[in-house]
């Protein structure tokens, strides 16, 4: 009798403990769920955003007036030059001064279209170490990132090109023509600038502004994110 007694009571026990167990082995195998994005993704959103930035913003500097109408990246007469710009419009020669400066913008029209296939090229090898502490970076990390790894190439590249795109678009003659007339004036100090080297590093000062800009856009503006990839990976942005 005692016996079928402590059987009685411990049939319940003995029921909560496997309950217990089964409980346990349930949360066990259930798994977490989470949207985390892997680096791989993270790596293909970067090199998606700034291949649009290349596509989108500097394509738009190749054009006729893609320098010389953008007041953003617009080139200027080079400031040991600017005394050149007031004296020789004071002596009545104001449009030969315009005629340099869209000259100088030309050849940089005609140079950036070099800067694309080095562009794409470098995006390509960005590497999945490197992309979360870009992704989580300021507003123009990428694309600090790309003018590090490019300006040097790219200096190479373009400079050449804008030698030999001030010989095609005039500005060459252009220029001569203005530092010579402007050497002749009494009392003056002689400039002789290196144009080819100014117009480069005001191009690329240009095509990594541009670049800039798509960048803003797609880490502020949903609507930039036009891709399923882009919005999955610069969301991680929004959360830092």
């Amino acid at each position: 009798m005692k016996k079928l007694l402590i059987i009685l009571l411990l049939i319940p026990l003995i029921s909560i403990a496997q309950t217990k167990k089964k409980v346990k082995k349930i949360k066990v195998k259930t798994p977490s769920v989470t949207n985390v994005i892997n680096t791989v993704d993270i790596s293909a959103g970067l090199k998606e955003a700034l291949n649009k930035g290349v596509t989108e913003q500097v394509s738009k500097l190749t054009v006729i007036d893609g320098f010389y109408k953008n007041e953003a990246v617009k080139i200027l007469i080079p400031e040991e030059l600017q005394r050149v710009d007031a004296t020789l419009r004071k002596l009545g020669m104001g449009s030969l001064v315009d005629d340099g400066i869209k000259s100088l913008n030309r050849a940089a029209e005609d140079a950036v279209k070099e800067s694309t296939p080095i562009f794409i090229n470098d995006i390509k090898n960005i590497s999945i170490s490197d992309a979360k502490g870009i992704l989580l970076g300021n507003e123009s990390a990428a694309t600090s990132y790309l003018k590090d790894s490019t300006t040097k190439e790219l200096y190479a590249k373009l400079n050449p090109v804008v030698q030999e795109s001030i010989g095609k678009v005039g500005a060459d003659v252009i220029w001569n023509s203005i530092l010579k007339k402007y050497n002749t004036i009494p009392l003056v100090n002689k400039v002789n600038p290196d144009i080819s080297d100014y117009v480069t590093t005001k191009a690329m000062e240009g095509v990594f502004k541009m670049i800039a800009v798509e960048e803003k856009n797609i880490r502020e503006k949903l609507t930039s994110r036009n891709s399923d990839l882009l919005k999955s990976v610069f969301a991680l942005q929004d959360k830092k």
